[in-house]
C-alpha cells in the first residue's frame, strides 16, 4: 500500500506547482522539471572563478561571486552567446536581429495585433520596437492597415512572404536552440526548463503590470525578495 502514499505525495506536489503558477494548467514536462528540482541534491561547490577576471580588486570579485550576482552575470553571458548565434543564423535573410525573428513569429500566431501589443509581447522598448516593425514592413514581411477601433493606430499582420520566410528560418533556429542548450542532458534540460519558466512567470508578471519602471522600483522588488 506504500504506492498510495506515493500517489498522495505526487498529488500534493501537483497542487504546490499549480499554486506557484497561479492555477495555470501545467504540462507533464513542467511537472517533471519541478519534481527533479525537488528531489535533486546540490552537487559540487559554487564557481568562484571566471576566466574573464584578472587578479585585482578582490573585494569587487567577492561581490561578483555572490549567488544572485553569479546567476545574473551568467544570464548576461548566455544572452550574448545566443544573440551571436542568432545573428549568424539570420545572415543572408531579410531579418537583421533576433527581435525581428521573434516579432514575426509572434505575428504568425495572431490574425493581427496593434503595434503596441506586438512591442509589449516582444519585450521591447517603444523606440526599438517601432524600428523592428518598420523594417518588417519595408521588407514586405508585415503589412499594416487602419484600425477601425482606434483611428490613431494601425493593425499589423504577417504577409505570405513573411510566413514563407519564417518557416524556412525555423529549421535553422532549431539548430541554434540545440547549440544554446549545449551539452546538457535531457534531465538537466527539464530542470532548466522548469526553473526558467518559473523566472519567466515572475518577470512577465511585472512586465505586464508595469511594476518595474525605475531604479526605485527595482530596489522595492529586490527588497521584497530579501
Amino acid at each position: 500500500m506504500k504506492s498510495y502514499a506515493l500517489i498522495h505525495e505526487l498529488l500534493n506536489l501537483v497542487e504546490t506547482l499549480e499554486k506557484e503558477n497561479n492555477g495555470r494548467e501545467m504540462s507533464i514536462q513542467e511537472f517533471a522539471g519541478f519534481l527533479l528540482n525537488k528531489v535533486s541534491s546540490p552537487v559540487g561547490e559554487l564557481a568562484n572563478s571566471d576566466p574573464r577576471f584578472g587578479e585585482e580588486e578582490k573585494y569587487a570579485q567577492a561581490v561578483a561571486f555572490e549567488l544572485d550576482n553569479q546567476i545574473g552575470r551568467l544570464f548576461v553571458y548566455m544572452s550574448r552567446y545566443a544573440k551571436s548565434y542568432i545573428k549568424k543564423t539570420l545572415e543572408g535573410t531579410p531579418l537583421q536581429t533576433g527581435e525581428d525573428f521573434t516579432a514575426l513569429a509572434i505575428l504568425l500566431t495572431h490574425e493581427h495585433l496593434s503595434k503596441t501589443e506586438l512591442i509589449n509581447y516582444n519585450l521591447q522598448e517603444k523606440t526599438s520596437g517601432m524600428e523592428v516593425i518598420r523594417r518588417l514592413i519595408a521588407g514586405g514581411l508585415v503589412r499594416q492597415w487602419d484600425n477601425d477601433q482606434d483611428k490613431r493606430g494601425k493593425l499589423i499582420g504577417i504577409t505570405g512572404t513573411g510566413r514563407k520566410l519564417l518557416y524556412a528560418v525555423f529549421v535553422e533556429m532549431g539548430h541554434v536552440s540545440k547549440v544554446i542548450t549545449g551539452d546538457l542532458t535531457g534531465t538537466e534540460k527539464l530542470q532548466l526548463l522548469y526553473l526558467l519558466q518559473k523566472l519567466e512567470n515572475f518577470h512577465f508578471g511585472h512586465h505586464e503590470k508595469k511594476t518595474i519602471l525605475s531604479k526605485l522600483d527595482i530596489l522595492a522588488v529586490a527588497g521584497e525578495k530579501l
